[in-house]
């Protein structure tokens, strides 16, 4: 193509350069593989800028979601268990994803099974629009689930 974006047709590779450099542009491969290869007049250094340009904005419309971890004790109380529940609630209403850690210490391992029933009271403060990526599974001494919003819920 020329440079008013026309069709040229089969031209020499000379004559191409010549004719890029009397329009003072760049002569740009855009099909390689093509039989003939296609080569095109254009300002190169103006596509680059462009192109980076769509890129950038492209990338400022992304929602990129994070990963945020609310941390329990099998013997937490009702105030602190409501707290660490309204943060993660806040997490999850910006779009984040939440991992939930129940940590047991020295003693605690004794009684795994409060591990089970502090999440299915987690889950419910949570409420329904909320729900686990996975089961709740036992990784050394902390019990983890991940919770998203569910779609087409907030």
């Amino acid at each position: 193509m020329d440079e008013n974006g026309e069709q040229a047709g089969l031209v020499p590779v000379q004559e191409a350069l010549e004719r890029a450099e009397i329009a003072e542009l760049d002569l740009v491969e855009v099909a390689p593989n093509a039989k003939p290869p296609v080569c095109k007049l254009m300002d190169y250094s103006k596509y680059k800028y462009e192109k980076a340009k769509k890129a950038k904005e492209a990338k400022k419309k992304q929602k990129i979601i994070q990963n945020k971890e609310v941390r329990f004790r099998p013997n937490i109380e009702d105030h602190d268990l409501q707290t660490k529940v309204n943060k993660a609630r806040e997490f999850l209403d910006d779009g984040d994803r939440v991992k939930i850690t129940i940590m047991f210490r020295g003693r605690e391992m004794a009684y795994l099974d409060r591990g089970p029933l502090l999440m299915t009271k987690i889950m419910s403060h949570l409420g329904e629009d909320v729900h686990m990526e996975y089961t709740p599974t036992m990784e050394g001494r902390f019990l983890t689930t991940v919770v998203t919003l569910k779609k087409g819920g907030n």
